[in-house]
């Protein structure tokens, strides 16, 4: 791809491109097999956890990890563990020209935005290859969590001053 330039003083436009998407871990637990598959008697209790990783990988060069844990357990059967699924699935980003007050949001929002959907898809099959129904992850808002996080930081930051 060629280099664009912008008409106001030459400066170079920004670049925003998934580069690679690529597991990093991955396990799924069936603890219960095959007896949780005749046990189901109620809808499953669901227990989510996500945690978003970014880091810098060279010049213009990024990675952003979603780590997603997921447990179902059968609550009307003494809570019995139907699956435990872990993921690590990330990207590599290339953020060319990107203003730096700019750099967190697009970090924090546009790219996990970007990723997630391929990463609820691998997650729903994993479960239908578990023999279970898919289970598929509510969407994400991931500009309301950096908004909550960014409003965190700066609520903290006041109470040490």
């Amino acid at each position: 791809m060629t280099e664009e330039k912008e008409n106001n003083g030459g400066s170079e436009s920004p670049v925003f491109r998934m580069q690679k998407m690529y597991i990093k871990d991955f396990s799924f637990e069936n603890p219960n097999a095959p007896e949780v598959y005749r046990l189901q008697n109620s809808e499953p209790k669901v227990d989510v956890n996500l945690k978003l990783n970014h880091r810098k990988l060279g010049d213009d060069h990024y990675e952003v990890s979603l780590q997603i844990t997921a447990k179902i357990v059968d609550k009307g059967n003494d809570d019995k563990t139907m699956f435990i699924m872990e993921i690590e699935h990330a990207a590599a980003y290339l953020l060319k020209n990107i203003p730096e007050e700019h750099l967190e949001m697009v970090l924090g929002v546009d790219c996990p935005t970007l990723l997630f959907p391929f990463t609820r898809q691998i997650v729903s099959q994993m479960s239908v290859d578990g023999g279970f129904v898919p289970f598929l992850m509510e969407p994400i808002n991931f500009m309301g969590l950096y908004q909550n996080s960014k409003k965190q930081k700066d609520d903290l930051a006041q109470q040490e001053n």
